[in-house]
């Protein structure tokens, strides 16, 4: 397969020209919202088949309480088995309480609503976990990556997708830090896949860096390598792919097909409604995170989204009260900091044997910066957390500290050169 093509496997639609509804500025109906996915799933053949839909976790928004009960009804009756599998990457495994708001909705559990189906965290930290599919091989990823990795990445999935007759992905597609946008084969690798695709896609996303590759249309190099170790899997693929309003149930779009198709078009009507463009740089970004964000390691999003607005020497100021941990499952972080890239890529042999996803967040989130042995660390912008955890650990992590307490943000709502980020994390924000 050449550069930028795509997989056959990732291509196309059982709906044909009807494989999409919906654009930036509406908000689909209840109805039209049903009529589309019944008309969708009415196509396809369910019977006596091992159908596995791969969801999202609680960091997104996505209106499963509305969409699952649509696929439960049209697919449970008929098939062999119905899965739901939650593509966790390596974020904290859902609680089971968790699980029941986020698929059922208020005052009901999945048992009670979905009694025929299983739902399962991917269980990461599992070895046992994975199905091994072959490799990104050495020449393909030194050409993916511009010559930046130059070793063969193994290809791993959670075992539950080989083993299905038919795998539906369903998810919402937002600007992406990492790959440009989400969405699609994402949710595949890294969402359901093992540490060697994590670990590669996010390192050559911070090599390119989140403020070049975010919101990024088309086939990002990370988007390329998603592609090249999806096209591995043989079992057949599609993809419900939405644009929802943030922090809401309401879509704006849908659309259904091969995983490629579906992400193609929802790409391009998420560019349109997730992404603000501001005349100027701010000095200053107040990024308030929902509860949907646990820990920093999925907070950050609040920096990723508005690094490209803040202006040299301007900071971003994390507001979550609620979070206690940099991460609630990679403890490790505390080892390293967080820092610009260059501080990691001149001096690799420092942090040989250090996970290249733990480099990557840390990298994102402290933004653009430099590094040389005389000078040292100068990053562009100050990173301030204010937060559950505490001053002298935030501060060891390279990152300025302001007391949640003392933190009011009236002091800040009428400074022209502030910009108060409600509800921070899905919305990017961009200078004209």
């Amino acid at each position: 397969m050449s550069p930028r093509q795509v997989p056959s496997n990732l291509l196309g639609s059982p709906l044909g020209e009807n494989a999409f509804i919906g654009t930036f500025n509406s908000e689909l109906s209840k109805k039209e919202v049903s009529d589309f996915i019944i008309k969708a799933l009415e196509s396809i053949d369910f019977n006596d088949k091992k159908i596995t839909l791969v969801i999202p976790d609680g960091t997104r928004s996505c209106p499963l309480p509305l969409i699952l009960p649509l696929f439960y009804d049209l697919i449970s009756p008929v098939a062999n088995s119905l899965s739901a599998l939650i593509a966790l990457g390596t974020h904290a495994p859902m609680t089971p309480e968790a699980i029941d708001s986020f698929l059922a909705g208020e005052n009901q559990t999945v048992i009670q609503k979905y009694p025929k189906m299983k739902v399962q965290n991917h269980e990461w930290w599992s070895p046992i976990t994975f199905a091994h599919l072959g490799s990104i091989t050495a020449e393909e990823i030194t050409e993916i990556s511009f010559g930046q990795i130059t070793s063969e990445v193994p290809i791993s999935i959670n075992r539950l997708i080989t083993e299905s007759d038919l795998v539906i992905i369903i998810g919402p597609v937002f600007p992406h830090e990492v790959v440009g946008f989400s969405g699609g084969a994402k949710y595949l690798f890294p969402g359901v896949s093992g540490q060697e695709m994590i670990d590669s896609s996010h390192w050559l996303g911070a090599i390119i860096s989140s403020a070049e590759i975010i919101g990024t249309l088309g086939i990002t190099p990370v988007r390329e390598m998603i592609n090249l170790a999806a096209s591995k899997i043989k079992v057949p693929l599609l993809a419900l792919c939405l644009v929802v309003e943030t922090g809401s149930s309401a879509i704006s779009s849908l659309s259904f097909g091969a995983p490629h198709t579906a992400w193609e078009y929802a790409s391009a009507v998420s560019s349109k409604k997730h992404i603000k463009f501001l005349d100027k740089p701010l000095k200053r970004v107040i990024s308030i995170m929902p509860p949907r964000y646990q820990d920093i390691w999925t907070a950050a999003k609040g920096m990723y989204k508005v690094e490209p607005i803040i202006q040299d020497g301007g900071e971003v100021i994390l507001y979550a009260p609620h979070i206690s941990e940099f991460s609630i499952t990679h403890k490790e972080l505390e080892n390293i900091g967080y820092h610009c890239r260059e501080y990691f890529s001149s001096q690799m042999e420092k942090f040989e044997g250090v996970s290249k996803t733990l480099m990557a967040h840390s990298s994102h989130l402290r933004g653009a910066g430099s590094f040389s042995l005389t000078e040292g660390e100068q990053c562009r912008i100050t990173v301030t957390l204010s937060t559950g955890i505490s001053k002298s650990r935030t501060e060891s992590m390279n990152l300025k500290y302001l007391d949640p307490l003392l933190f009011n943000l009236t002091e800040y709502e009428n400074d022209s050169e502030t910009l108060i980020n409600h509800n921070a994390g899905e919305i990017l924000f961009r200078l004209k």
